[in-house]
C-alpha cells in the first residue's frame, strides 16, 4: 500500500507540474507550512517545499505565471519557454516522494515522471494555442482558471488521497496524451486559418506603396 501511495503522490505532482510547476510547488509547500496536510513519514522529503525561501520564490513565480497565463499569445510564449522547465522541474519535484533509489531506478523514475509532466504540458500548450488562434478572446480566461483549479485539486489529491490520485492520475495521463495528438492537429489547422485571416486583412502587394 505504501508503494502505491508513493506512486500516486509522485504521479499527481508530476501531472500538476505539467500544468503549472510553480503552482504545484507553491501549493504543496503552503499546505505543508500551514498544516493543511499531515505528511505521512514517507513523504517527509517534501517538507523542504514549506521553507520560507522556497515559498517566496515559488509564490513569486506563480504570481507572474498567473497573470501571464491569461493574456492571449503571451500564454503560449510562456508555455514555449517552459517546455523544458516543467518536465525537468516536475520530475525533480515528484521524485522526492520516492525516497532513496538506486542510480538506475532514479534515472528511470526521472524519465517517466518527466514524461508525465511533458504530456500534461503538451496538452495544456496545444489547447492554449488552439484557443489563441480562434477569433474570440474569452476562452483564455476560462481555460486559465480551469487549469488553476485542476492544479489545486490534483495537489490536494496527491497529498491527501494518493491512492485515488494514482487511479485518477493514470486516467488523466491517458487523456493528456490523447489531447496532445488531437489538439496538435487542431492547433496546426487553427494557425493556418489565423494566418489566412491575417493575410486577407493585411494583403501584401508590390503596388501598395506607389
Amino acid at each position: 500500500m505504501d508503494t502505491l501511495a508513493h506512486l500516486g503522490t509522485a504521479l499527481g505532482l508530476s501531472l500538476a507540474s505539467g500544468l503549472s510547476l510553480y503552482g504545484a510547488a507553491f501549493l504543496t509547500g503552503l499546505a505543508i507550512d500551514l498544516g493543511w496536510v499531515q505528511l505521512a513519514p514517507q513523504f517527509e522529503p517534501l517538507r523542504v517545499l514549506g521553507e520560507p525561501i522556497v515559498l517566496l520564490v515559488a509564490g513569486g513565480l506563480f504570481t507572474v505565471e498567473f497573470f501571464a497565463d491569461k493574456i492571449p499569445w503571451l500564454d503560449s510564449a510562456w508555455d514555449a519557454v517552459h517546455t523544458v522547465i516543467r518536465p525537468i522541474g516536475g520530475a525533480l519535484l515528484a521524485i522526492r516522494v520516492l525516497g532513496d533509489l538506486s542510480p538506475t531506478a532514479e534515472v528511470v523514475a526521472l524519465l517517466l515522471l518527466g514524461g508525465v509532466s511533458l504530456a500534461a504540458h503538451g496538452a495544456k500548450a496545444s489547447l492554449r494555442l488552439t484557443a489563441n488562434a480562434s477569433p474570440e478572446p474569452f476562452s483564455n480566461w476560462l481555460l486559465s482558471f480551469t487549469e488553476n483549479g485542476l492544479v489545486v485539486g490534483i495537489v490536494w489529491l496527491a497529498l491527501g488521497h494518493p491512492i485515488l490520485a494514482l487511479v485518477l492520475g493514470a486516467a488523466g495521463l491517458a487523456l493528456a496524451l490523447t489531447l496532445v495528438v488531437w489538439l496538435g492537429r487542431r492547433a496546426v489547422l487553427a494557425l493556418r486559418g489565423f494566418r489566412a485571416r491575417a493575410r486577407a486583412r493585411f494583403p501584401a502587394g508590390p503596388g501598395r506603396l506607389g
